[in-house]
């Protein structure tokens, strides 16, 4: 199975880095992406781009993009964290938020790939980095679905206002994927009025066969099953399961967030099944 990269804080920074440095990004639109240019004091720098599957109102005042330096001490960030073993790197403590215009028209179905590209992160083995999202001022919550060489990659679905934030997350990778599968578990109950009842007792049975391979440690099976689970879901999308978003609406993208949980679960299924502690 293929290896995925990890990558490492770069240390050097930590002295030099003011804290609440923020700054407004200027958007780059093509087609259905979004790309922006971080640069923040120190030297701190990243590109970020956000690639939709399908959306309809994309322009250069949809959204609202900001980045901020902060402490890689502030409590008022790490209170939000699931553990408190969990801390943000100092080499790149970088609080990103994206605001969807409240009067324009940005529409989106499935989900979208945010990710984050800078060179103050460098590879290593089994390293904790996570891109972590909230909705504004609410908890955060691990959404990485892969992890690539200078670069963290990750699908999500956006509400209202998000932030995100790459952080250092040591914590074991079974503690780690028994949340996640129950995060899962809690999205389908959330939304299962939405679902058609036929598919969601199918994703159902697919959601607990892929938790019991987990448990009886077959791990790539388990693996291949979430990876049905995900697919599955597209393929229902649209009559059977909502997957539009709205900036201006109340509509819920079930589909995307159930495919953004079971994408985030499968990354952390294949971390295990690299050797991650």
């Amino acid at each position: 199975m293929r290896r995925i990269p990890a990558l490492v804080p770069t240390l050097v920074l930590c002295a030099a880095l003011p804290a609440a440095a923020q700054v407004t990004l200027t958007p780059q639109i093509s087609g259905n992406s979004v790309t922006a240019h971080i640069a923040l004091p120190g030297g701190v720098e990243a590109d970020l781009s956000i690639a939709f599957e399908q959306v309809v109102g994309l322009n250069s005042n949809a959204l609202a993009l900001s980045a901020t330096l902060v402490s890689p001490t502030d409590q008022t960030i790490l209170s939000r964290m699931p553990d408190p073993t969990i801390t943000l790197p100092a080499g790149f403590p970088v609080l990103v938020r994206v605001d969807p215009a409240g009067g324009g028209g940005l529409t989106f179905e499935g989900v979208f790939k945010l990710s984050l590209y800078t060179h103050n992160l460098t590879l290593g083995a089994n390293s904790p980095l996570r891109l972590y999202k909230s909705h504004a001022g609410g908890p955060f919550q691990d959404i990485t679905s892969s992890l690539e060489s200078g670069s963290v990659r990750t699908g999500g679905v956006n509400g209202d206002a998000s932030e995100f934030l790459i952080v250092a997350d040591a914590r074991p990778v079974d503690t780690v994927i028994a949340a996640k599968f129950d995060a899962l578990q809690s999205a389908m109950s959330a939304n299962a009025s939405a679902i058609n009842g036929a598919v969601y007792s199918d994703l159902q049975q697919r959601f607990a066969q892929a938790r019991s391979l987990y448990t009886q440690g077959l791990i790539g099976a388990a693996i291949n099953a979430i990876a049905a689970f995900s697919d599955q879901v597209k393929q229902q999308s649209g009559a059977n399961i909502p997957d539009v978003w709205q900036a201006n609406g109340s509509l819920v993208n079930v589909a995307g967030t159930l495919r953004a949980r079971a994408e985030t679960l499968r990354f952390s299924l294949t971390a295990k099944s690299n050797g991650a502690p």
